[in-house]
Order: structure tokens, then C-alpha cells, then sequence
């Protein structure tokens, strides 16, 4: 890099009108916490299916129950 670019680089994020010098770290970071909203909404989904499935068990036991009796 040259020079005058190099403290214009320094000079521009001194000033604070820079984006922050960890730029990269908070990229990582919503990549990280993207992903994991991924891996939550996939859980409820999951959670939903199976407390669908118990609702429709549990309606068809009494139903069948109801019938008996």
C-alpha cells in the first residue's frame, strides 16, 4: 500500500468517520448468529411438528376411548 494511502486509511479512521477497525470480527459475528437463527427456527419447526403429531395421538386415543365407553 502506498503511503499517502496508508495515512489516509490511518487518518480516516482516527478521525471516527471510519467503519470500525473490527469490521471483519462483526461480519463473522452475524454470519454466526445468522446461522443460528437457522438452527432455532428449524427447532421450533421441529418442536411444532412433533406437538402435531402428539395433539392428532392423543385426539384419535380419546376419540377411540369415547367409543368404547
Amino acid at each position: 500500500m502506498r503511503l499517502s494511502q496508508a495515512l489516509g486509511t490511518q487518518a480516516w479512521q482516527e478521525s471516527g468517520l471510519g467503519a470500525p477497525a473490527d469490521i471483519d470480527e462483526l461480519q463473522r459475528r452475524i454470519t454466526r448468529l445468522e446461522q443460528h437463527n437457522v438452527e432455532l427456527t428449524s427447532a421450533v419447526e421441529e418442536a411444532r411438528s412433533d406437538l402435531d403429531a402428539a395433539r392428532k395421538a392423543n385426539r384419535d386415543l380419546t376419540r377411540a376411548l369415547n367409543q368404547r365407553g
